[in-house]
């Protein structure tokens, strides 16, 4: 789960990490009353931030500074409902006014290639580090953390010298990443990011922007965490395939993917928009990702077909499934079962192909059902072919 940045600033700020006044507002008003009690502490100036987890907010406008409350209310009424990368706005956070006299960079993420933690340093923050990335390389400093260890001192010195930071800085950012270490660790966080981390002309280091991602595994030990779900922000077919236990993630096509196990379901992606472009000049592409796992259940089918279904978008659907522990007459069987339960609730063909073990018991069982809906096909390419064909139409 990605937070948004009033949340992150909030979770830096109970866990010691510097940070600067910031107060969230849905309307105007909220906003000119949050900058007239923040502005206080910076002269009056505050800055503007629409909440939104995507980047590019300040390109878009979603950032802006403002010199008054008056101004602030004004800022707020620009960005509130504006449309950033298909993210509506419907918070602001008014935040404290600062006098920047550097800017830096730092995360701390999970590099799963390695069986460890990542950490990334520069002492240019402030532009997007991918860019950075490509053209200076040199400039970002990327430190492999011991998981057992985490970023103690030691680390965290190792980190600032990497990064070419002078003694006098880096003896100041040293306790600033071991706290931000504290908000991964203790946060079951993937990701903390700070960007920019700043120098204030005081000498202060302050994180000025953070964006955190929490471990959703990690739920069953962090209940406070259900608090920061936004579910109003939550795509309603996402929230009830939560809520119904499938992995799932919905995409902008209209060709509906079940597939048992996550590699296939990968695979059946690439061949269904492969096959819309070929076949349907790209008018079909693949409308979600759900992978039922082993156990495709009349239960589980009909809950994966019954929030597929529920997408307007979708015009058909792929059910591509290769039997293993689960055989494919199992499977064939919870598609026969899935159908019965949701009745006339089913609309959209399906064209189904099974392979592996028990195949032809699982084909002959759908072919003596006979779902005028249903289609089987031998080959994943046949079945994509005909998938993409019928969303197409």
């Amino acid at each position: 789960m990605d937070l948004y940045e009033y949340q992150a600033r909030d979770m830096f700020e109970r866990h010691g990490v510097p940070v600067l006044a910031g107060k969230i507002a849905t309307t105007p008003a909220e906003a000119k009353a949050a900058a007239e009690e923040i502005g206080e502490k910076s002269g009056g100036v505050t800055v503007v931030k629409a909440q939104v987890k995507t980047g590019g907010r300040g390109k878009a406008g979603g950032v802006k500074l403002a010199k008054s409350a008056d101004e602030a209310e004004q800022m707020a009424e620009q960005i509130l409902g504006m449309d950033i990368k298909g993210h509506t706005v419907n918070t602001v956070m008014i935040a404290q006014g600062a006098q920047i006299a550097e800017e830096y960079y730092f995360s701390v993420l999970l590099d799963r290639t390695n069986r460890a933690y990542l950490a990334m340093c520069s002492k240019e923050g402030g532009m997007e580090i991918e860019q950075l990335a490509v053209e200076r390389p040199e400039a970002l400093a990327r430190i492999t953390v011991d998981p057992n260890v985490g970023i103690d001192q030691a680390k965290a010195e190792e980190i600032v010298e990497a990064a070419g930071f002078d003694a006098a800085t880096g003896e100041k950012i040293v306790p600033v990443l071991q706290r931000l270490w504290d908000v991964y660790s203790r946060e079951d966080a993937t990701l903390v990011e700070v960007n920019p981390l700043v120098k204030l002309e005081s000498g202060e280091i302050v994180a000025l922007d953070g964006k955190v991602t929490l471990d959703d595994n990690a739920r069953f030990r962090q209940p406070e965490h259900a608090a920061l779900v936004d579910e109003k922000a939550e795509d309603p077919l996402e929230a009830k395939a939560k809520a119904l236990h499938l992995n799932y993630v919905k995409l902008d096509g209209n060709v509906g993917i079940i597939g048992n196990g996550a590699g296939l379901v990968m695979s059946t992606l690439d061949v269904v928009a492969y096959a819309g472009e070929e076949h349907t000049g790209g008018a079909a592409k693949p409308a979600n990702f759900l992978d039922i796992g082993g156990g495709a259940s009349a239960e589980v089918m009909a809950n994966g077909l019954d929030v597929i279904l529920g997408d307007e978008q979708v015009k058909s659907v792929f059910v591509n499934v290769f039997g293993g522990i689960t055989a494919c007459d199992a499977v064939a069987n919870g598609i026969v079962g899935a159908l019965k339960t949701l009745g006339d609730s089913a609309t959209k063909p399906l064209v189904v192909r099974l392979d592996g073990n028990n195949v032809e018991e699982g084909r002959r069982i759908l072919a003596e059902f006979d779902h005028p809906l249903v289609t089987v096909e031998a080959t994943m390419d046949g079945a994509a072919r005909k998938a993409a064909e019928l969303a197409a139409k």
